[in-house]
């Protein structure tokens, strides 16, 4: 067993540095900071980053049973309320919208309005299925140069197929599941590559269904592997077996997670791609880490044989070396952590606070804290 003592002092400072931070920024949704340390915010609530922030409080509130987290939590999530009956902005990340929201408060809570939440926000992700290619595709528009957005997919969709099956499982409708199985077997195909690194993007023909090309998306090429995409690799292919049970999904995770796991520095933060060239001052993406460390927790536990173990060490020591070594403890920031990298080839967001890295650093450690009962 590792030891993940050390959790409950960095528990203690989430908890003081959040409990501080929520006042600040209150029922605002934050996306990445600025030079000054403070949190930009959207009013657009249909984007993807929304989530995040009460799935953060909601985290803590399970803890904490705080009323300041899940009060904020809620208002957050009846904000959304506009861009779920607005509609025609929603794009595949309805689940990580509506996910680490409602659905995460209706298994707390058992409020109804949660569950028609996130069953609504279900149906719309599993309207956006190409049958004749068999994804999901990803957005409504996009910036990528001659493209249509109807045939682009991307490994990120990954994240939001468990609103799939839990969809499925709540209403008995094995349609949500027969929806997120097809899109992970095109995940399979079409954007694992056989050394177990990741494609970003991938176009197909919307009415054929064929592959067109391989797109690099925020990579530094089509054959470079960005280290954020490979973590939704990981966590994401550990959920689908945690859903499935299906062997191939397990391997796939394993693989990706093995691949992931090589190319960590040594002192296990991952830079933002892990086929550029790697020297002092190269980026790191600390939301990468910690998304990863999340997927290799979730298929740590699922393993009894011995074989999690490397998984769960991998984990506990990222989330370590990131408490540690970027976290924002002792500033003003808003942020929890640092070392988060948006979007490098557009030259946005390098050594910033992410929302989402903020969120996976607060399930690492939750999850990392409970390991004793949940294994």
């Amino acid at each position: 067993m590792i030891d993940n003592s050390w959790t409950e002092d960095a528990w203690t400072d989430l908890v003081t540095k959040v409990t501080k931070t929520s006042q600040i920024m209150g029922s605002k949704f934050p996306t990445m900071t600025d030079d000054s340390g403070r949190y930009a915010f959207t009013q657009d609530t249909w984007r993807w980053v929304t989530g995040f922030w009460p799935g953060l409080l909601w985290l803590l509130y399970e803890d904490t049973k705080n009323p300041l987290f899940s009060n904020i939590a809620l208002n957050c999530e009846t904000q959304l309320d506009q861009a779920l009956h607005d509609y025609v902005n929603l794009h595949h990340d309805v689940g990580f919208m509506w996910q680490l929201t409602s659905v995460k408060r209706y298994e707390m809570t058992k409020d109804m309005d949660a569950r028609r939440r996130g069953l609504v926000a279900a149906s719309h992700l599993a309207s956006r299925f190409n049958i004749v290619g068999s994804f999901i595709s990803a957005w409504n528009k996009n910036d990528v140069n001659d493209s249509d957005p109807r045939g682009l997919s991307i490994i990120d969709s990954l994240m939001n197929l468990p609103l799939l099956y839990w969809a499925s499982e709540e209403t008995g409708d094995p349609r949500f599941r027969h929806v997120a199985i097809a899109h992970t077997e095109t995940v399979l195909e079409h954007f694992i590559r056989p050394d177990y690194s990741v494609n970003h993007m991938v176009e197909f023909d919307p009415f054929t269904g064929e592959k067109i090309r391989v797109r690099s998306g925020q990579g530094q090429s089509t054959t470079s592997a960005w280290a954020r995409g490979t973590s939704w690799a990981v966590h994401g292919l550990a959920l689908a077996y945690k859903y499935t049970k299906n062997p191939r999904h397990l391997e796939a995770a394993q693989k990706v997670a093995d691949f992931f796991i090589r190319e960590l520095p040594d002192d296990n933060v991952p830079h933002w791609d892990f086929r550029v060239p790697r020297e002092a001052t190269t980026p790191r993406d600390t939301s990468a880490g910690m998304c990863a460390a999340c997927g290799m927790l979730v298929l740590g536990s699922m393993l009894d044989d011995g074989s999690g173990e490397k998984y769960i060490a991998a984990a506990n020591a990222m989330t370590k070396a990131t408490y540690e070594h970027y976290g924002n403890w002792n500033n003003d920031s808003d942020g929890i952590i640092r070392g988060g990298t948006f979007n490098h080839p557009a030259g946005l967001g390098i050594d910033v606070s992410l929302i989402y890295g903020d969120y996976y650093y607060v399930e690492a450690l939750h999850r990392l804290r409970h390991l004793k009962s949940t294994r």
